[in-house]
């Protein structure tokens, strides 16, 4: 566990600062990291629940949850301290509620960072970098012998039509017809299963406004395959359905006066989170704690770039945790 390395800048969490000011974790309560990753987010909020505290632990890898709990006892023994409880579960963020109630805990912070963990990114094998070859993966649990369609297998099945939907509405890609009719040319020669394949088509695609992208062209596309495969956008609209239950439920798997905050890295994410926020402040379930999205400063931006598209959004529910019969909407 000593080769553990918690000042990897790969494992800084972003907005850190701004998670501990609004989230506000106080010794003792039980706070639960939805998507656990690398243990960022984790040993911070463990450093504030402190040993009486509960710190449940979420991620879809289990590699990562095991290094995430490893790391948040290995941070707490640094600094002379005992961990809190830690409880860790894996699998999707959506299912934690449940697991929740059936431990019989009432979460007082809940944290979700919809961004993937620099991990995935690092190493090739698992598909999601279109700098490096690698296959053409992209599943988040990948690791556990996963039975979800991998990115390959998207690209290769789809229609075309299909294929540019997706590539348009989860990518927000300008050229996605050009880019679906690439790749519907392509495989219909060879299946494309490399990373550096795809994203050679997707530069084929662009022709010559690829010289004035200020990003990689195959950007977007690889970010929509990723959604896709992991059902990103479905899983992000159950958890909101799942926290407006919670908010409404008096004997719920939230807290009264629980904090919630959502860290989002896209405007498709972002949009979703500021709907369902705004629903529960309008019908006085919840209270604001952000006017509008909080974004990294300067020198965060320039210590860490993966900072730069992340947007924080936190409410904090009733203190009362009574709902209006008027609120109880099945």
């Amino acid at each position: 566990m000593e080769s553990l390395r918690s000042d990897d800048p790969g494992h800084e969490p972003v907005l850190a600062a701004e998670v501990d000011a609004l989230c506000a974790p106080k010794t003792g309560e039980c706070a639960v990291d939805l998507t656990a990753g690398r243990g960022g987010h984790a040993c911070l909020l463990a450093a504030r629940i402190g040993p009486a505290g509960t710190l449940a632990l979420v991620d879809l890898d289990p590699e990562n949850l095991a290094f995430a709990a490893d790391r948040v006892r290995l941070e707490r023994r640094r600094c002379d301290q005992e961990p809190p409880r830690i409880l860790t579960f894996r699998g999707s963020f959506v299912d934690a509620p449940h697991r929740l109630e059936r431990e019989g805990i009432r979460a007082d912070v809940v944290l979700a960072d919809l961004g993937y963990a620099s991990v995935h990114v690092d190493d090739p094998a698992r598909g999601f970098s279109l700098q490096v070859d690698g296959p053409l993966d992209m599943r988040y649990d990948a690791a556990a012998g996963s039975t979800r369609p991998t990115a390959a297998d998207l690209v290769a099945r789809l229609p075309e039509s299909e294929l540019a939907d997706v590539i348009f509405h989860l990518g927000e890609e300008p050229y996605a017809r050009r880019i679906a009719r690439k790749i519907a040319a392509a495989r219909a020669c060879a299946p494309i299963t490399r990373t550096s394949e795809l994203a050679r088509l997707v530069l084929d695609a662009y022709g010559a406004r690829a010289k004035t992208s200020r990003m990689h062209p195959a950007t977007r596309t690889f970010m929509a395959l990723r959604i896709a495969v992991n059902e990103e956008l479905d899983a992000l609209d159950a958890l909101l359905a799942l926290i407006r239950r919670g908010a409404v439920d008096p004997v719920g798997w939230l807290a009264p006066g629980a904090r919630i905050g959502i860290i989002a890295f896209h405007s498709l994410e972002d949009r979703r989170v500021k709907r369902s926020f705004a629903g529960l402040v309008k019908e006085g379930l919840a209270t604001a704690l952000t006017r509008k999205p909080v974004q990294a400063g300067e020198e965060e931006r320039r210590r860490n770039p993966r900072s730069r598209s992340a947007r924080l959004r936190v409410i904090r529910l009733r203190q009362d945790g009574v709902a209006r019969s008027s609120d109880r909407t099945g």
